[in-house]
């Protein structure tokens, strides 16, 4: 093992008794949501999530469930961990989204050469943050690559044990293509341990607060050839978690989890709530029936959405087979759908109890902020709309790893 894999696995202290079933690792995450939703404020002003809590995370598995069986993970389908996640939020939507995103180091593992994945991951609860997008500079040289750039929106890295990060390769200065022609200008994810990553404090925005997304810069750092992969070549078991769209699916967990909570803690309100100028009931009232009648039919049709194109497509995949066009596409709509919806759920909501939604105690208030954040994140925008029409249409389409196409 060598210096730097000891550095990360400290960083990373065990835990006894680790969960190793859906059932158990739900159960956590639930019992867990009642103390994130205590310490939400502390969270958000934090801009990150406290060292405690990355522990309590942890302590649930979520960190650990897409991790392989051969690795000794859980491997949990997509369907549990997205069940996972949504009870996180259920609690705060910081942690739930940093949950989610620590546990991309199961995927990660699949495209990793097996010696390597045991260097970098003695300990399957190790969290990976990054950025997949190409925004760096990997210049080749003997034995690997000197890899350069910024990148914005590193969820989860102060806490994390290793970086991912997407660059553009370069060969004496110019643009490397790859060998078999199929890419005249490659790109690769390179692995970089957190310590030799600088983070830039800029992360003050509208919602998701405590998620610590600030941007990052890697400078000169040499990556060994194996620390680096691409989502063109599995090289660890395939599996359905082995396709590049399994680092997105469970992420819109968090907008059904926010939606849930909104719609329970309005129920909760309107149960005993009276109008104060009439004196009906709000139990009674058209107004409050229609508006929460109708905010559940939209988050029952979102969620069965989610999780009826997750479950098929998993079917599918498992099975060995060649999903079709239209079971490629219905997951990720629905992660679009999802979290468009939960914006939408969360402000018909916000609405209906009026002045009592904008004090900064409601948590009304850091759910409108979070759901209008997670809006912006690249599976809610209408590139997914763009890259679903052209594949449907046989055409290119622009964000493929969303529909789990590598070719």
């Amino acid at each position: 093992m060598t210096t730097t894999a000891r550095t990360a696995a400290d960083r990373a202290p065990a835990h006894r008794g680790e969960p190793d079933t859906a059932a158990e690792i739900l159960a956590r995450a639930k019992a867990l949501a009642p103390v994130l939703r205590e310490r939400a404020d502390e969270i958000e002003k934090n801009r990150k999530l406290p060292a405690d809590v990355v522990e309590l995370l942890r302590g649930t598995g979520v960190f650990r469930m897409g991790s392989g069986r051969e690795w000794g993970g859980p491997e949990l389908t997509s369907m549990d961990q997205t069940r996972v996640v949504e009870a996180l939020a259920y609690g705060d939507a910081s942690a739930a989204w940093c949950g989610a995103i620590g546990s991309l180091t199961g995927p990660i593992t699949s495209f990793l050469d097996a010696d390597v994945v045991k260097e970098v991951y003695p300990r399957q609860d190790m969290v990976t943050a990054g950025v997949l997008a190409p925004a760096g500079h990997a210049e080749r040289v003997p034995g690997g690559f000197r890899l350069t750039g910024r990148w914005s929106f590193g969820s989860g890295i102060d806490h994390s044990d290793w970086v991912t990060s997407g660059a553009f390769v370069f060969e004496d200065s110019r643009p490397y293509a790859s060998p078999d022609g199929s890419n005249p200008h490659e790109s690769r994810q390179f692995l970089v341990p957190r310590e030799q990553v600088e983070l830039i404090d800029n992360w003050h925005t509208t919602g998701l607060c405590g998620t610590g997304s600030c941007d990052y810069t890697v400078t000169d750092v040499f990556v060994p050839e194996n620390h680096t992969y691409t989502f063109y070549e599995p090289r660890g078991r395939l599996s359905p978690l082995s396709t590049p769209d399994a680092f997105m699916r469970m992420l819109c967990g968090v907008a059904l989890g926010v939606s849930r909570a909104a719609l329970d803690h309005v129920r909760e309100i309107a149960a005993t709530r009276v109008d104060r100028m009439t004196g009906t009931a709000w139990s009674d009232s058209f107004r409050v029936q229609v508006a929460l009648a109708e905010c559940e039919a939209d988050f029952n049709a979102t969620r069965n959405g989610v999780y009826g194109g997750m479950t098929r497509l998993w079917e599918v995949l498992e099975a060995g087979g060649e999903p079709t066009p239209e079971e490629r596409a219905a997951s990720p709509l629905s992660w679009l759908h999802a979290y468009r919806s939960a914006r939408s759920i969360v402000l018909r909501l916000y609405d209906l109890l009026q002045t009592w939604s904008i004090n900064r105690s409601s948590p009304m208030d850091r759910w409108l902020r979070d759901t209008t954040t997670m809006c912006q994140n690249l599976p809610a925008q209408d590139i997914v709309l763009e890259s679903v029409g052209a594949y449907l249409l046989g055409g290119t389409p622009k964000f493929r790893i969303s529909l789990g196409i590598t070719t």
